[in-house]
């Protein structure tokens, strides 16, 4: 089986998902959000072909990882693949993020006609739902790139039958050192 990527997978990442992950950056999103920051996935002819043994086999020597992350693009796009990644992923003790555009409950109404995105959702830890908003944009919500996405653990949801947000990361981040300075310290 061959998965569409973007890129290649990409190590020691830390503004992917909580911890030091893999990203595996999957090719084509019908999405298309304004002002993406990954407007080069959205084609779905672009990137190249990878094998998912490759693929599994480069997960599975990178040392020192918390995680993987499916980012892309759009994973759901590629759900054969992208199942079997998480799958494996989860059996070696790693867990998964996965970013989308879809919401946790359009997946779950998508899912009775592709039980495979159920399917999907159990190996997946941690999902960041909905599409980018430029209008919602901000540099100071962890791990996601718009105010409207929320980060959310798929376990409790799924048992619970809806999305259950993870509150920790409602906190802002603060990338911007200029308003993170301590008073009255001159350089």
């Amino acid at each position: 089986m061959y998965v569409r990527l973007a890129r290649p997978i990409e190590r020691d990442s830390i503004v992917d998902g909580e911890g030091l992950r893999t990203v595996v950056w999957t090719q084509g999103c019908a999405h298309n959000c304004f002002g993406c920051h990954n407007p080069s996935t959205h084609s779905f002819k672009d990137g190249f072909l990878e094998d998912v043994e490759v693929i599994k086999q480069q997960i599975k020597n990178s040392y020192n990882q918390d995680g993987v992350t499916l980012s892309g693009g759009d994973p759901f796009f590629q759900l054969d693949a992208s199942l079997e990644i998480a799958a494996f992923c989860q059996s070696i003790g790693l867990n998964v993020w996965a970013y989308t555009g879809y919401t946790f409950d359009q997946l779950m109404l998508l899912s009775k006609r592709n039980e495979k995105i159920l399917e999907l959702l159990k190996n997946i830890d941690i999902l960041v739902d909905g599409r980018f908003v430029l209008t919602e944009r901000s540099l100071e919500w962890k791990f996601r790139g718009s105010k409207n996405q929320r980060i959310i653990d798929v376990k409790k949801s799924l048992k619970q039958n809806k999305p259950v947000v993870i509150t920790k990361y409602n906190k802002m981040n603060s990338y911007n050192i200029l308003n993170n300075r301590e008073k009255n310290i001159y350089v």
